[in-house]
């Protein structure tokens, strides 16, 4: 059984925070790496061809696959169930339990991220970094929440998600239930945060090609500027409804959802270029990846959901086609070029890693969930630095994931389905023998995984007690000390 330098239940965080704060950082240079991180919205594990997607899925992807094949590509990258809680966990490094962000709370004034909690672009921007945000942010819809107050220089884009879209359509839409037009938002850091045009559907199908215009801008001014930049390129596709570009439509012969992965390999290839043509290609680091497994079949009547690959699930489950996502990251000469790895990591890491590497410093005042995972992703060791995840659903730990095993304490399969909590001995898989997660294998060869699976658990709890969570719903005005007992 191979050693790791971390436990993944090594949560008490705030020690890992410190050493890291304190540690030199990896990219200590005159000129640290830019970064663009290419976030896609509910892309399925098996909707790339570098996952076996693809032309299998009525639309060849030969630029992100292409990107693959100059980086490094993670076959078990994790994301949290839903769409805030991911996005919560790449911009803090904190899961979303401990954040208020498991759940989008109806009928409360507050939602997403208090003003204390520290992004990504916040230590990026005290890094001096130019900061820029360009679609979907989900994670707070109320002035002192939006993405120019935590952090980022500009934002052009959704508050929330793309099925408000269609809110517009409704013929008695209801204010006084929250049922409003929506619209698409833009600001600049220090300046009130302005509505633009109505996001309805029309807008939806335009709205990545201009996410992507301006994402490119912004490269181009930086760079200009002489400033390292990191671009947040959130695309709003292929959550539903899933309506490719005008230029796109019929592009496949294949349907919505494969004109839409067209239009999406298509974005990705003209930031690809960008980068190339500023001559930043060796500096900057480029990530592509999803917040979540594929939409529910029956989607727009069964044509806008996403394939989850080997594996089965939707997003809003633990399952594994909900959390295990493609995770592709490249950086010339630093990153070792073709590597594929099925080593556990997690969403929470990128934040530690990508502040390493940058030269950036992170908070050591908090529990900080994610591990600096810079030496495994250099290729200067070939195994991870976790080797588990808690896996939460809303409030609730739903399963565990330890090495290539996987213990279910609740079964749902899809976000419509009932969730059933195991009465008495919880279901255990075996993801290699079994990736579709239909065989129970508890017992009796393997009651001995209660042990690893339980201290991930215990350490976790125990971290927060230490460092309790950030209630759903808080006002902006939370801090620690006010939630203390």
């Amino acid at each position: 059984m191979k050693t790791r330098a971390h436990s993944a239940g090594t949560l008490l965080a705030a020690i890992a925070a410190l050493a890291l704060a304190e540690a030199p950082a990896v990219a200590q240079s005159a000129k640290p790496p830019n970064i663009v991180l290419i976030l896609t919205d509910n892309l399925g594990y098996g909707d790339i061809g570098a996952n076996g997607g693809g032309a299998l899925r009525g639309a060849a992807t030969p630029r992100i696959d292409g990107l693959a094949a100059q980086g490094l590509r993670l076959t078990n990258f994790n994301v949290e169930a839903q769409c805030t809680p991911s996005r919560s966990a790449f911009m803090t490094g904190r899961l979303s339990i401990r954040s208020g962000t498991h759940s989008v709370p109806i009928g409360v004034p507050y939602y997403g991220l208090v003003p204390w909690e520290v992004t990504l672009a916040e230590v990026l921007s005290a890094a001096h970094y130019a900061t820029g945000i360009f679609g979907k942010w989900h994670l707070g819809k109320t002035p002192g929440r939006f993405p120019t107050d935590q952090g980022f220089d500009e934002w052009y884009g959704i508050p929330n998600s793309s099925d408000e879209s269609l809110w517009a359509s409704v013929t008695t839409p209801d204010a006084a239930m929250g049922l409003v037009t929506t619209h698409v938002m833009e600001g600049r850091k220090g300046q009130p945060v302005q509505s633009r045009e109505v996001f309805d559907v029309e807008t939806r199908r335009r709205m990545d090609t201009e996410l992507t215009r301006r994402a490119i801008d912004f490269m181009r001014r930086s760079a200009t500027a002489g400033t390292p930049f990191f671009a947040y390129v959130a695309l709003t596709q292929p959550h539903f409804p899933t309506l490719p570009h005008p230029d796109f439509a019929g592009r496949t012969g294949a349907g919505d959802y494969a004109d839409v992965l067209a239009e999406t390999d298509h974005h990705v290839g003209a930031l690809l270029d960008t980068v190339e043509r500023l001559g930043l290609a060796k500096d900057t680091i480029v990530v592509f990846t999803s917040d979540n497994g594929p939409e529910h079949p029956d989607n727009g009547g069964g044509k806008w959901n996403g394939q989850p690959g080997p594996w089965t699930g939707t997003y809003f489950t633990a399952m594994e086609g909900g959390i295990r996502v493609p995770f592709v990251i490249r950086w010339p000469e630093r990153i070792p070029a073709g590597r594929v790895s099925n080593e556990i990591v997690h969403c929470v890491d990128l934040f530690p890693t990508l502040a390493r590497l940058a030269g950036a410093t992170i908070p050591a005042d908090r529990a900080i969930d994610g591990i600096d995972q810079s030496d495994f992703l250099l290729g200067k060791q070939d195994t991870s630095r976790r080797d588990g995840v808690l896996i939460f659903v809303g409030d609730q730990i739903y399963a565990l994931k330890w090495r290539n095993w996987k213990l279910h304490l609740v079964w749902q399969e899809t976000k419509y389905d009932a969730p059933q909590r195991f009465a008495t001995v919880p279901k255990i898989v075996n993801l290699i023998t079994d990736p579709r997660e239909r065989r129970q294998v508890a017992e009796p060869d393997n009651t001995w995984l209660q042990y690893p699976m339980t201290k991930l658990r215990l350490e976790f709890e125990a971290s927060m007690k230490q460092f309790p969570p950030v209630p759903l719903g808080a006002p902006d005005t939370w801090q620690p000390s006010s939630n203390a007992p």
